[in-house]
């Protein structure tokens, strides 16, 4: 008996970092991060025409945007956030 629909064919195809970097315009960091490489959550996010740019501009708009809080303290946020759901990004 199964419980939930099968998921054994859910998947999504993510760019790799070449097609990824190939994508993006010259010299303007995707993220606003500079880590050496690009991120698996962001290929991600460039996989899907519409839920990706409008993630873009959510997280820009938390992290970059005016506001409150600094960048360490949103940076912070964003961490325990992540821990406490477990998030491996």
């Amino acid at each position: 008996m199964t419980h939930g629909p099968d998921l054994s064919e859910a998947w999504v195809s993510i760019p790799s970092e070449a097609e990824r970097r190939a994508q993006m315009p010259q010299g303007v960091p995707a993220s606003g991060y500079d880590f050496g490489f690009l991120p698996a959550m962001g290929r991600l996010l460039s996989a899907h025409e519409e839920i990706g740019p409008a993630f873009g501009k959510l997280f820009w708009t938390v992290m970059f945007g005016p506001g409150h809080l600094g960048r360490q303290e949103r940076e912070m946020v964003a961490a325990v956030a992540a821990v406490a759901q477990d998030c491996h990004y």
